[in-house]
């Protein structure tokens, strides 16, 4: 284990995180939140600063770092990152409990969500930028970032950074160098960012927070970037104009594109990109799920569904689909007041994602159309054992090792939500009774913190998605599981934006063996 090599790089990335939240600092200023806000941002930013610059000193033998180095790596920043990132929210008593704001802070960077917040108004704009920009920073990946300082001699310990962190069955290089491809990945998404910004600013201003407007707009679009759900007020976005709702969901259905597709339409190879598996069935999903939505709200079926006009039918299904699928998590409606048949569906969007190379989490498009294609390979074959193999994925042959990665995944993933699910079902709060209040005042009603609440609060945080349904739905929060769940919460949060195996290297005990 290249010790030195590692601590070097942590020191960048604790150099890194500490330049990050300079922009809450100055938030903090500008809103004179007084000193103990200021210190907040402050002293972390010293200490990550300082600490970095120190662990720079180090002269490693080697530069070079190999796959299980690199796994590792990755997984423990984002570790890193959670547990600093964390600080601000307790000493300013935002978020008192380390516990709970390690939660928060592991959602942020993750994209997940979700959130242990009970009263968000209670919350300093400092405090509010930082949870918001968390998403921004982790939608892409850090370590992406961290690329391109990486020297050119370095490429290949650059590949298994990428890899590591970078979402989806197959990952490759844009360009020839890391360091360009780097550069490529966040140019785009930072084009993104910006466009989407500048339509939010076009949007009618929420009745009451007219003087956040640009406040407002910019922690929302680090959400819609980094495919995250926190908001800055109750309710999440329902009280938004339906123009800026749809801007959200347009947008977040952009960031849950394969980046590489807009690479090539950057190059003018769009019929390549017209050629995309994954992008048809990304296609085919989005309209199926709203479709069905959509039907069942303007049928009104079941008890406790909200009357909609069918404009408003159409832009809730539209909005909630885009943002389950794309794993953001938010919410224009209390979709907790939604049929069944409804409700049925956005589990299944809990599960599939968006498109891999994007910003969303869940098992993602690729990996379903790649093992759907592979279950029917193997029963041709099991029928005829004469067949020749002739699958293909994105008009290319699809090899029968990343099949076998495919079918692998999908084991320890669901092994994995087994297991979290497992354990909340052992926290007290199972059985109590919550009573529950829709912001616009449409749908109290009182649901058990039972199994429903603890399946798609596991699903949630593993697939990075935020909200669940009953006890933690849209209108509800985390809070109440107790401090060790939290943890085990955070912990699946991490273990799903990385997809397992980084968490799983880091740590195995031969990964820190010495040769």
């Amino acid at each position: 284990m290249n010790y030195k090599k590692l601590l070097r790089i942590f020191g960048k990335i604790m150099i890194l995180e500490g330049i990050l939240m300079v922009p809450s600092l100055i938030i903090s200023m500008i809103y004179k939140e007084g000193l103990i806000n200021i210190l907040a941002f402050l002293l972390p930013i010293i200490g990550l600063v300082g600490i970095g610059f120190l662990l720079q000193l180090l002269k490693p033998k080697r530069n070079a770092l190999y796959q299980k180095e690199g796994f590792a790596l990755v997984a423990l920043t984002w570790f890193i990152l959670a547990l600093f990132g964390a600080v601000p929210f307790v000493i300013n008593g935002d978020i008192p409990n380390y516990i709970d704001a390690f939660f928060e802070t592991a959602s942020g960077f993750t994209t997940t969500g979700a959130s242990i917040i009970t009263d968000i108004t209670k919350i300093s704009h400092s405090s509010l930028f930082w949870r918001s920009f968390t998403h921004w920073i982790g939608g892409m990946g850090i370590l992406v970032f961290i690329l391109i300082f990486i020297p050119e001699s370095d490429e290949g310990s650059s590949l298994h950074l990428l890899k590591a962190e970078s979402a989806g069955p197959q990952v490759g290089k844009l360009a020839t160098k890391m360091r360009v491809t780097s550069r490529i990945l966040y140019l785009m998404y930072l084009g993104l960012t910006i466009i989407t910004f500048i339509l939010l600013l076009f949007a009618k201003p929420i009745p009451g927070y007219e003087s956040e407007h640009v406040f407002f707009s910019m922690v929302t679009v680090f959400g819609c970037a980094g495919t995250g759900g926190f908001s800055i007020i109750p309710g999440s976005l329902e009280l938004m104009s339906p123009y800026a709702q749809y801007v959200v969901a347009t947008s977040l259905l952009l960031f849950g594109i394969n980046f590489s597709l807009y690479y090539l339409i950057i190059l003018g190879k769009i019929k390549e990109v017209l050629k995309s598996d994954e992008l048809k069935t990304y296609g085919a999903i989005l309209l199926a799920s709203v479709g069905l939505i959509f039907i069942s709200l303007i049928t009104k079926a079941g008890d406790l569904v909200r009357v909609y006009s069918t404009e408003e039918a159409f832009r809730h299904a539209y909005f909630q689909v885009a943002s389950i699928m794309t794993t953001a998590g938010f919410s224009s409606t209390d979709f907790n007041l939604w049929p069944n048949i409804a409700k049925m569906v956005l589990i299944i969007l809990m599960f599939t994602g968006a498109m891999a190379g994007s910003t969303a989490g869940g098992l993602k498009v690729s990996r379903i159309v790649i093992a759907i294609k592979g279950t029917i390979r193997n029963l041709r074959k099991l029928i005829n054992p004469r067949y020749v193999p002739k699958t293909k994925f994105d008009d290319k042959p699809l090899e029968e090792s990343v099949i076998n990665d495919v079918f692998a995944y999908f084991t320890l993933y669901f092994f994995a939500l087994i297991i979290v699910i497992l354990i909340l079902s052992f926290d007290p709060i199972n059985g109590t009774m919550i009573e529950i209040t829709s912001e616009n005042g449409v749908g109290t009603y009182v649901v058990e913190h039972g199994f429903t609440s603890n399946f798609t609060a596991a699903l949630s945080c593993f697939s990075n998605i935020g909200p669940g349904l009953e006890a933690v739905g849209p209108y509800s929060s985390f809070a109440g599981y107790s401090d060790f769940s939290t943890l085990i919460l955070g912990f699946a949060m991490i273990l799903g934006r990385l997809e397992i195996l980084p968490v799983l290297i880091l740590f195995s005990p031969r990964t820190w063996k010495r040769r």
